[in-house]
């Protein structure tokens, strides 16, 4: 089954000149690449690494990669389930790139929040990476996992290239990485997730336990408005 749906005719195709673009001040955001290295970031990198381990991208993410690195993509944009970009191409005008990510099953993300009980410590702790190894393993599994299938990932361009992936498309990949370095929640908004269920359990079950061990039973419950506070969430 292809998974390249996201059918490039329904791109429009009007030309961009990039010199009135720049003129125009429409507030671009530029992904920009410091030396070789795309992604620094756990979320950075684990995105990055699911994308190459899919077959059906191997041939043309190479070509993305040095895109990417050229500091090509003058503008990424990600919100709920989409991905936007501006590449430069070879010649005078950008293209625009667009990608659907289909949502994760909710199966799937119960399954996963069950799991991170008693594992995630804190909101700052999900966002940094720093947490235990096989929650990595949870996370990037091919069946359940947070991460995106190559079934799931639908893109198309505005470059004449209708080859079923093209470099700006791959560049746009790579480029989510590195922005997930500096806003690793955009992950979960492009995934429509709420990241605080992954701890909210672990919290309750923390608390719990620390009026069990003082001896004292609570006068009444925590609600979890109050959890939030207590924990930043």
């Amino acid at each position: 089954m292809p998974f390249y749906k996201y059918k490039k005719k329904s791109i429009d195709k009007k030309a961009i000149d990039f010199a009135q673009l720049k003129a125009s001040n429409l507030g671009l955001n530029p992904v920009k690449i410091e030396g070789r290295i795309i992604a620094k970031s756990w979320w950075g990198k684990a995105w990055n690494t699911n994308i190459e381990s899919y077959a059906d991208f191997s041939n043309r993410l190479p070509r993305g990669k040095s895109y990417v690195r050229a500091n090509t993509i003058l503008d990424l944009k990600i919100n709920k389930g989409t991905i936007e970009a501006m590449v430069q191409g070879s010649r005078r005008n950008p293209y625009i790139v667009k990608i659907h990510i289909d949502e994760i099953e909710r199966f799937s993300w119960l399954h996963i929040v069950d799991l991170c009980n008693h594992r995630i410590d804190s909101l700052e702790g999900l966002i940094s990476g720093d947490f235990p190894k096989e929650l990595e393993v949870l996370f990037t599994d091919k069946k359940y996992g947070l991460f995106p299938s190559s079934r799931e990932i639908h893109f198309g361009c505005t470059c004449p290239d209708w080859a079923s992936m093209c470099k700006h498309v791959a560049a746009t990949l790579y480029g989510v990485g590195a922005r997930l370095d500096d806003n690793p929640m955009l992950f979960f908004e492009l995934r429509n997730l709420e990241s605080e269920e992954l701890i909210k359990k672990t919290m309750e079950k923390k608390l719990e336990s620390m009026f069990k061990n003082a001896g004292k039973k609570s006068k009444r419950e925590i609600s979890g408005d109050e959890i939030d506070d207590i924990f930043n969430l």
